[in-house]
Order: C-alpha cells, then sequence, then structure tokens
C-alpha cells in the first residue's frame, strides 16, 4: 500500500508533514510513501528520519498552491505544483490514497479535474468526522458544495452510511438530516424534498431532522448542504476554542482555582484528547474516483499521522468500489 502525501501542502509544511508520514510508516510497517514537492528540502529533512527513509520516495514538484489562489486557475496553471502531481500520481494508480494540508478549493478543483467523480455521483463531498461519545459523527458535506439539490444530499447520505460501515465499523448507523427543527415539516425547500426521500429508504437508518445542538448526539451521520454544513462545522469549532479559553482563564483566576484545577488535571487530559481535532484526521472527499483525503490547513504532524491511518482504512474498507456498487444496484433498481 501507497500513500501520495502533498509535502508542501499546509502551514506547517514541510516539516510537520514529513515528520508526519515517518510517524506513520512506524505505526504501519507495511506501507509506503510518496512524497510530492521541493526534492532537495524534502531529502533535507528526511534526513532527521534515517528508519524510515528507505520506504519514502520522492517526486519532484517545485511549484507550491497557496491558499489565497483562485482554485481552478491554479491547478490548471500549476502542473508541477506538489498538490497537483500527487493528484496525477493517484490518477495514474502509481498510489492507493492522496493526503494533502494545502488549498480547499484548490483540492476539490484538483480532484475533480485530475482524478474525476466516481460515474453517477452527482458532486463529490467533504465529509469531516467531529468528536462525540462514541465513534464519531460525519458531517457531510462541510463546504464542497454551497447549493445543493435533493439529489445530492441523497447520495451524501448513502456514501456517508458505507463510510461509517466500511471504516468506522458502525452496524446500522443513523442518518440525520441537517435542520431547523426536529418535526417533519421544518426546513427550507431543499429539506421538504429530500427528507420524504431519505426516509422512504431501506437501505438508511434514517432517525429524521436534527438541530444544531444536537450534533454529538443524535446521530451518526449528518447530511447537510456545505453552505449550512460549514456553517455548522465552523460554528462547533469556534465554540470549543472559546470554552477553552474560558476554562483557562477561570482555572488561573485565583489560587483556590488553580488547586482545583490541579485535582482535575487527569480529567481535563482525557477531555482534551476527545475534543483533539488531530485524533480523527483529515476529512475525506467522497464521491471522487480514488481516495483522497484533505486535512486541516494548521495540521501537525499527529494530525497528518492520524490523516495517513484515516486513508489506510479507507483502502482496506474499499470505500470506493462499495460506493460504485451501490450506485450500480439503485441503477438496477
Amino acid at each position: 500500500m501507497r500513500i501520495i502525501i502533498d509535502a508542501f501542502g499546509g502551514d506547517n509544511a514541510p516539516v510537520e508533514i514529513i515528520k508526519g508520514a515517518a510517524m506513520a510508516l512506524n505505526e504501519f510497517p507495511d506501507i509506503e510513501v510518496t512524497l510530492t514537492g521541493d526534492q532537495e528540502r524534502i531529502n533535507q529533512e528526511l534526513e532527521l528520519y534515517p528508519d524510515v527513509k528507505g520506504r519514502i520516495e520522492v517526486v519532484h514538484a517545485p511549484e507550491v498552491i497557496s491558499m489565497d489562489e483562485p482554485p481552478v486557475n491554479a491547478v490548471k496553471r500549476k502542473r508541477n505544483s506538489s498538490l497537483v502531481v500527487g493528484l496525477m500520481l493517484l490518477k495514474e494508480g502509481k498510489g492507493d490514497a492522496f493526503i494533502t494540508c494545502g488549498s480547499t478549493g484548490a483540492t476539490l478543483s484538483g480532484a475533480l479535474l485530475r482524478v474525476g467523480r466516481i460515474k453517477g455521483i452527482l458532486r463529490p463531498a467533504l465529509a469531516p468526522m467531529l468528536p462525540n461519545d462514541n465513534k464519531g459523527v460525519m458531517l457531510i458535506d462541510c463546504g464542497a458544495n454551497m447549493d445543493c439539490k435533493s439529489a445530492n444530499l441523497v447520495q451524501f447520505a448513502m456514501m456517508g452510511n458505507i463510510y461509517m460501515k466500511k471504516v468506522i465499523g458502525l452496524d446500522n448507523p443513523r442518518i440525520a438530516l441537517a435542520n431547523v427543527g426536529t418535526e417533519d415539516e421544518k426546513g427550507n425547500e431543499l429539506t421538504h424534498e429530500v427528507f420524504p426521500i431519505l426516509k422512504q429508504d431501506k437501505s438508511l437508518n434514517f432517525v429524521g431532522n436534527m438541530e444544531g445542538r444536537d450534533v454529538f448526539t443524535a446521530a451518526d451521520v449528518i447530511v447537510a448542504d456545505g453552505f449550512a454544513g460549514n456553517l455548522l462545522l465552523k460554528s462547533v469549532e469556534g465554540t470549543a476554542g472559546y470554552m477553552t479559553t474560558v476554562m483557562k482563564q477561570e482555572f488561573l483566576s485565583s489560587l483556590r482555582c488553580k488547586i482545583g484545577a490541579l485535582l482535575l488535571k487527569p480529567g481535563l487530559k482525557r477531555l482534551k484528547k476527545r475534543m483533539d481535532y488531530t485524533e480523527y484526521g483529515g476529512a475525506p472527499l467522497l464521491g471522487i474516483d480514488g481516495v483522497v483525503l484533505k486535512g486541516h490547513g494548521s495540521s501537525n504532524a499527529k494530525a497528518l499521522c492520524s490523516t495517513v491511518r484515516q486513508a489506510v482504512r479507507i483502502i482496506n474498507g474499499n470505500v470506493v468500489q462499495t460506493i460504485k456498487d451501490a450506485l450500480s444496484e439503485t441503477s438496477a433498481e
């Protein structure tokens, strides 16, 4: 199994990306890695990891797509960028998965233009995992598609259902539709149209509408258009960050609070680990005819390693082929 990694994608590239790749190679002795980017710079960094260097191939890609470049133009113009070169290697069958922490827009555009969609998929979707008391909850879509039709959301539900079964190991994942209320008649024109379709689909464990306050408890897969999904995702991230800041301020506000914080330290460490995005890896781009994962732009080595772990599970779970099979069955019906 070979994982292709964009060594120059993200805020902490290439140092943390290469470090994370080395961590993954130590965790998975049966995988190999291809790093794309400036060959000289990558080789300099690889001197720090002599134990895994022999399992890493470097493909020279002198250009880098920055976060602020127009995605489609950048993908077309910078064919020698670390991101585009990595996607082309995936398309050519020279790797089993591609990972980048670079521009989300460029990743989406590049995956569509260079790798292509699974036949029958109308639009691919970004599907990050959010922490909860179980194995995590998938939010699909979180920003790849701002305007959706009911057919898009139905396919999102199907792909999320397959992922949670094949990768996360849930037998009968609960599928919910993001909405402004739990009643069947709530929502806008889109949710009114898609609700009965999901409800009648016997292949899905559809549990109905879900409000934003129930994001961590009501379902295993939350289906949304990219606009609503991105708002939900960013609100959750912002709330978690704000609560962390407020808790630190309170714990340091007096001697009594400092003593209390010391007593609570083991529990706080466990809480931090449960809420740590680096434990969950990147967001798979489901619907692309290949395994593509988009890591957080600020990913460190731990987050990159977790994303490789996620890629391995997706490959072993044969997710792409299962989506193809599900589409074939639907077409036959």
